[in-house]
């Protein structure tokens, strides 16, 4: 029986990268040979187990045969006699199928890996030496989510390119109706982690070229090619404007609910019932769905609430719900700013709207809500009055943080 490191820590570890992930491929055993060994069974689809003491997952080595379309159509062989190569030929890109075995003495949650035992038959370390996605073999046609895996792939490794004959090679696979089969939960599965890579503009510039993104994500195709709104830059049309606002987005680390407003907020501007649509076809997490549906709903007031006397801006932060849920109006402003300097020329400059917005609403928050309700109440108000007269306080409130902002700065002018 022998052990391999294989994947993505052999690939990281290649490249000067902090190894996260340790993914053990097991050859030469049986399921009860490691059972027998305090392994524990987990593989639903194959044999995968956990280990005894370190709880990281060990798979047999396998093959696979696709039997139908889409990415449940497989028949996996999992037996002592297949070998370590065979295995390696199953996975998508050279990169990625490359194995070596552990440092000995390696602890739990340090493992080190033995850079002189790689076993690379297929090319992995060329290509990563040239900074080429490049699929393993033909069979990679049988699996359609690896389309969205290279492309996901292209978003982390932004100075990678896809190899002519994958790109081909998806290109068909999408001509033949292959992305079809993809179900709702892979696409988004993928797609989320694709907007958390550090350049997640090229896992939609993969996808567009070879046809895919047109199949799953039709709402978004639709904006290259289209002019810009006024409001932007006239030469960007809309998609690669998009772009810009999601590599702001990776640039000022924002979390996922923020990264998926800013690739919803154009689809918004005509319509939020496009975004519902297009939730509920990938079942988008709550989280995203309604801090995109804000976004894409308040951004045109957001960026121009400078101009906003202290009504207005209270009517803002009780339509983005910021008083019930601050944390996520601070996401919002986020969101916000990424779409501001996502605008051509507009990469560095500052976007004073979020912390004015955040200032107007700590003022606002500072009004003691229960005493108001009580003078309310002893008033003989109820229901819609009571309520009133929380805003009204609210805005008196953002209306003095105004008057004392304004002073403070014609001080700091002078005469």
């Amino acid at each position: 029986m022998d052990i391999f490191i294989v994947g993505g820590a052999v690939r990281d570890a290649l490249l000067g990268l902090e190894v996260a992930d340790h993914d053990w491929v097991v050859v030469g055993a049986t399921p009860e040979e490691l059972t027998a060994q305090g392994y524990l069974p987990v593989g639903k689809d194959f044999p995968v187990f956990l280990h005894p003491q370190t709880r990281q997952e060990y798979a047999l080595a396998r093959t696979e045969r696709n039997t139908a379309r889409g990415y449940r159509g497989f028949e996996v062989y999992a037996a002592p006699d297949v070998t370590l190569e065979q295995d390696l030929a199953r996975r998508d890109l050279t990169i990625n199928s490359i194995a070596a075995r552990a440092l000995p003495g390696s602890a739990e949650g340090r493992i080190g890996i033995d850079l002189d035992t790689l076993v690379d038959p297929y090319g992995g370390r060329r290509d990563l030496a040239g900074k080429v996605l490049r699929h393993v073999t033909e069979a990679f046609r049988e699996d359609p989510v690896r389309i969205l895996r290279v492309a996901r792939f292209a978003a982390r490794f932004a100075d990678f390119t896809v190899a002519p004959e994958t790109m081909a090679l998806m290109q068909g696979m999408v001509s033949d109706g292959e992305v079809d089969a993809l179900v709702a939960e892979r696409v988004w599965q993928e797609l989320g982690r694709g907007l958390m890579e550090n350049t997640p503009s090229r896992m939609f510039e993969v996808l567009r070229e070879c046809g895919a993104l047109r199949k799953l994500l039709p709402e978004v195709d639709k904006f290259w090619g289209i002019g810009q709104r006024a409001e932007c830059h006239p030469e960007v049309d809309a998609g690669m404007h998009l772009m810009r606002v999601l590599d702001m987005s990776a640039q000022l680390q924002a979390g996922l609910p923020v990264r998926f407003a800013c690739l919803m907020i154009k689809l918004g501007s005509d319509s939020n019932l496009i975004i519902k649509g297009f939730c509920e076809r990938l079942r988008v997490p709550t989280d995203c769905r309604e801090l995109a549906d804000v976004v894409a709903r308040e951004h045109g007031n957001i960026h121009r609430s400078a101009e906003f006397g202290a009504a207005a801006l209270v009517q803002l932060l009780e339509r983005c719900d910021a008083f019930r849920k601050p944390q996520r109006f601070g996401d919002v402003l986020l969101a916000c700013e990424c779409d501001a300097r996502g605008r051509l020329g507009l990469k560095n400059p500052a976007y004073p709207q979020r912390q004015r917005l955040a200032q107007a609403l700590q003022a606002a928050q500072s009004v003691a809500t229960p005493m108001v309700a009580q003078a309310a109440q002893a008033a003989g108000l109820a229901g819609p009055e009571i309520g009133e007269m929380i805003h009204t306080a609210r805005v008196q409130a953002v209306q003095a943080w105004l008057g004392a902002s304004t002073a403070q700065t014609d001080r700091a002018v002078g005469p």
